[in-house]
């Protein structure tokens, strides 16, 4: 007896088309007046020239580099408070494409395009112009302790109406106070890199023939100016007055 078999049955037929527009009503929109709101206001807007040169070694031998992705990462982004100096911590992500030699001549060279990833790391740090608003002032924590008044009789090497008076000995007590300051903090608006790659250590191929001009390398040497545009924004309250 022959097993069941799944079959395609006809089921369903669906047919849609495109409105090309389509009306609305604008809804009237009623507004919050006079409200305090806790909003990010920017202390500062400033762009950042950061000089950076490394070396990178490929894992192997590259005829020519066809092309270079970058991307600039930050990782770190911080002013120091009571000051205006900004620490900037980051890397730039960069994707090298380049071309290998698998089979060569005096006439030509052919292979494969090969592609390797790095991360440039860079650090610096900046003073501020707070051409927005100043950073709100710093809340200390406090600790105080404080100590009552004690009357204690005294030995009997003192007069009788001699009494010891002093602080409570037998008692610690104190009062403290946490402040939690909102952190200034970053958003990256714009990066720019100029940069300068050199081959480094070219050399003809050992075994093989390639047309005249063409060597090969393995090392780079880059020399990068890094512009970042950076606004330096902190939490505040804000009253809102009615229009």
């Amino acid at each position: 007896m022959e097993k069941n078999k799944c079959k395609d049955v006809y089921c369903v037929d669906v047919c849609g088309g495109t409105v090309e527009s389509c009306s609305n009503i604008p809804s009237e929109i009623t507004p919050i007046v006079d409200v305090v709101a806790k909003v990010p206001v920017i202390l500062a807007e400033l762009t950042v020239q950061i000089n950076a040169m490394s070396d990178i070694e490929l894992p192997e031998k590259a005829i020519e580099i066809k092309d270079i992705k970058k991307k600039v990462k930050i990782t770190q982004c911080m002013l120091l408070q009571n000051t205006n100096v900004l620490f900037i911590k980051g890397f730039v992500r960069k994707n090298i494409d380049y071309s290998t030699r698998n089979c060569s001549n005096s006439e030509g060279i052919c292979g494969d395009i090969k592609h390797c990833t790095v991360d440039v790391p860079f650090q610096c740090t900046t003073q501020v112009e707070f051409n927005g608003i100043e950073p709100a002032p710093v809340l200390f924590s406090e600790l105080e302790e404080f100590e009552y008044h004690k009357i204690d009789n005294l030995p009997n090497n003192f007069a009788e109406k001699d009494k010891l008076l002093s602080g409570d000995l037998s008692e610690y007590n104190q009062e403290s106070s946490e402040y939690l300051n909102n952190l200034p903090y970053c958003q990256l608006i714009r990066t720019r890199i100029v940069e300068f790659d050199e081959y480094i250590g070219r050399h003809k191929p050992q075994c093989g023939t390639v047309p005249f001009e063409e060597k090969e390398f393995c090392k780079i040497e880059e020399k990068m100016v890094i512009y970042i545009t950076l606004k330096l924004l902190q939490d505040r309250q804000v009253r809102i007055p009615a229009p």
